[in-house]
């Protein structure tokens, strides 16, 4: 197939790129530096997705599929609809979800969850460019198809606060120093490696049965948040020495954190996996968190530059715990 991604080369969509590119398929990358330095093989297209020039560039081409990894809004997907309506076979919009009304209807999260999140714009936008997506489609006909990753993890630790792009929760543990933990620590959480969800995702590429679709691909795990930072801590030869404090004392503290809170990690979330599997019957998730975030230690460990440390994240860990006491 000839594929272009709008991105292509961050967190989530990396491992998808590396197994496109292993399986034969002639893949173009937008992206603003037109290479990168792992991907032999990809052919890259140098531009801004948001800059007229650009634009042009890619629909002198036909596509078989277009996915745009970096479309945060409505008015994003409309500019896509404009440009790729007569100029692709499908095109896959990157959503998220958070999306979904959690706590919702039944304990597993599926693909009929509704909608719905009051407490972050990230997540509202993300709905508002669903829905017109799905506009699109069931008006005109064209070939959508949403994706929603949960909290997919590679190249950034999945920890509440210090992790992320950041190294500062890590070196916490690894210092011996405590770090905090949301709630009290018994809701459960789904993380997915990225390379367990491109074993999904490309099974959707090319798909005729995906048009019109939506889909989550996450794993099959569920683990306890105190699990989720006890494992992270273990890979780094530590223990986790936990506080915790509540999501709303930490809103009260900091607001940056009311939408990935109150708004995701604050609750449970299980996701009941059956669409994807029906569709792609290949698809299992193979890797325990536990043996993932080695491999997620090991890459930052791999470049000192990488291991970013945070004096103000650090400072707020600090003012947290000192406030729970």
């Amino acid at each position: 197939m000839k594929i272009l991604f709008i991105g292509g080369t961050g967190n989530i969509s990396l491992s998808t790129t590396r197994l496109l590119l292993s399986q034969g398929h002639e893949l173009w990358l937008l992206n603003r530096t037109g290479s990168h330095p792992d991907l032999p093989g990809a052919h890259f297209i140098r531009g801004d997705i948001h800059d007229s020039t650009t634009q042009l560039a890619l629909v002198k081409r036909e596509w078989d599929v277009v996915v745009n990894w970096i479309a945060f809004t409505a008015a994003e997907v409309e500019r896509d609809i404009d440009l790729f309506r007569d100029k692709t076979r499908q095109y896959v919009f990157i959503s998220s979800a958070s999306c979904y009304q959690n706590p919702g209807p039944t304990p597993y999260i599926t693909e009929r969850t509704p909608l719905e999140n009051p407490f972050w714009e990230y997540s509202r936008n993300k709905i508002t460019a669903e829905r017109t997506l799905v506009h699109a489609y069931e008006s005109g006909g064209f070939p959508a198809t949403i994706v929603r990753p949960s909290h997919t993890y590679s190249t950034v630790i999945p920890l509440t606060i210090g992790g992320w792009q950041e190294y500062t929760a890590v070196m916490r543990m690894k210092q011996g120093n405590p770090v905090v933990v949301q709630g009290d620590g018994t809701s459960v959480w789904t993380l997915t490696h990225a390379d367990d969800f491109a074993r999904g995702f490309v099974g959707l590429l090319g798909n005729s049965a995906a048009i019109g679709e939506d889909f989550h691909i996450t794993s099959d795990e569920f683990l306890t948040w105190d699990t989720i930072y006890q494992l992270t801590a273990a890979a780094v030869g530590a223990e986790a020495k936990i506080v915790h404090v509540t999501s709303d004392r930490i809103c009260a503290m900091d607001p940056d954190y009311r939408g990935t809170l109150l708004g995701d990690k604050s609750v449970s979330a299980i996701f009941d996996n059956s669409k994807i599997k029906r569709l792609v019957p290949e698809f299992r998730a193979q890797i325990p968190y536990r043996d993932g975030i080695k491999r997620t230690i090991a890459w930052f460990e791999a470049d000192p530059s990488r291991q970013v440390l945070d004096p103000a994240t650090d400072a707020f860990i600090e003012r947290l715990i000192t406030t729970t006491r």
